[in-house]
């Protein structure tokens, strides 16, 4: 792969610049070793991953082939809220990766789901046996995955229709004024951030969220609300995105929260609050609407109870 760089590309790190032009399952700690080992060079000469690009650079890369990466099966704690022949409906925990990355070979949902049981659809990357949406990491709650092909393919079609249901729980900064609210911006990769997602970044895709607020808190130096919010699209770290941009970032979120986030000390919670509360589809054999629930962890239950207790009059 051949580029050079452009202005508005110029001045950050070279490990960084790459990102949006790979593929996803390639992270800045692989690339950051592909640089190291001489598969990347500026202008001909072998950098640093520190180096930082300049106008009109000429950077090329070789991506060395991968040697096949196989996935244990781990006795792991899973929450199985339904499962039949066709679909396992998990209530996923805070804390826990969803599928394993070149990097991240154990300790996830998919080593935990491969152990309880032992056929996962394949139709999907190779080291996603299943998964046809994700959560984030420290994003909590329910997540549907396939046993075999034609159930994967009925999903990720319900995915692509928008017929597939999903509704979180979420605490943010701040007092959102509307009462209800659609966000419809597109997302992409962050043009300077490339672990990060932005409004508007690269090759960004549509994206649209809708929230309501079911109660606001008014503590005495800061505020906050308690949204239940819709995903239409599944895009990479929407909510987190979307909020962020309105102003009101997830409570704990680390990435898109506020840079002063640590000024405003809150308990019981130690990751951004933000979680799956309910998920809706047809199920792929007998095409009959299902739905699920999931309560919310005690971790975001005492903060929120915290923060009924202490707020003051709204």
């Amino acid at each position: 792969m051949n580029l050079i760089v452009l202005p508005e590309e110029a001045n950050q790190r070279l490990d960084i610049f790459f990102l949006p032009y790979l593929p996803s399952s390639i992270s800045r700690s692989s690339l950051q070793g592909m640089i190291k080992d001489g598969y990347v060079k500026v202008n001909d000469l072998p950098v640093k991953s520190s180096y930082q690009v300049k106008e009109k650079d000429h950077i090329f890369i070789e991506i060395p082939e991968r040697k096949s990466l196989s996935i244990e099966a781990e006795d792991l704690p899973l929450n199985i809220v339904f499962e039949d022949q066709d679909i396992i409906v998990v209530n996923k925990e805070a804390g826990m990766i969803t599928h394993p990355t070149p990097n991240i070979l154990n300790k996830t949902l998919v080593n935990a789901l491969l152990f309880h049981s032992q056929k996962l659809s394949n139709l999907g990357a190779p080291l996603r046996p299943g998964i046809v949406h994700r959560l984030d990491k420290d994003t909590s709650g329910l997540l549907v995955v396939a046993k075999n092909d034609s159930s994967y393919l009925s999903l990720f079609h319900q995915i692509q229709e928008r017929r597939l249901q999903k509704k979180y729980q979420a605490i943010v900064y701040g007092k959102v004024k509307e009462e209800l609210g659609r966000i419809d911006l597109p997302i992409g990769r962050h043009p300077q951030e490339g672990l990060k997602m932005s409004v508007m970044g690269r090759n960004y895709k549509e994206a649209e969220t809708t929230f309501k607020v079911l109660d606001r808190f008014f503590l005495p130096k800061f505020q906050f609300s308690f949204l239940e919010v819709e995903l239409k699209t599944g895009r990479t770290h929407q909510i987190r995105v979307h909020l962020s941009y309105i102003k009101h970032p997830l409570v704990k979120d680390k990435v898109y929260g506020p840079k002063d986030r640590f000024s405003c000390p809150l308990p019981f919670i130690n990751r951004q609050a933000l979680h799956a509360k309910y998920l809706k589809l047809l199920h792929p054999r007998t095409k009959k609407e299902i739905e699920f629930y999931a309560e919310m962890p005690d971790d975001m239950a005492n903060l929120l109870d915290y923060l009924k207790k202490e707020s003051r009059d709204k």
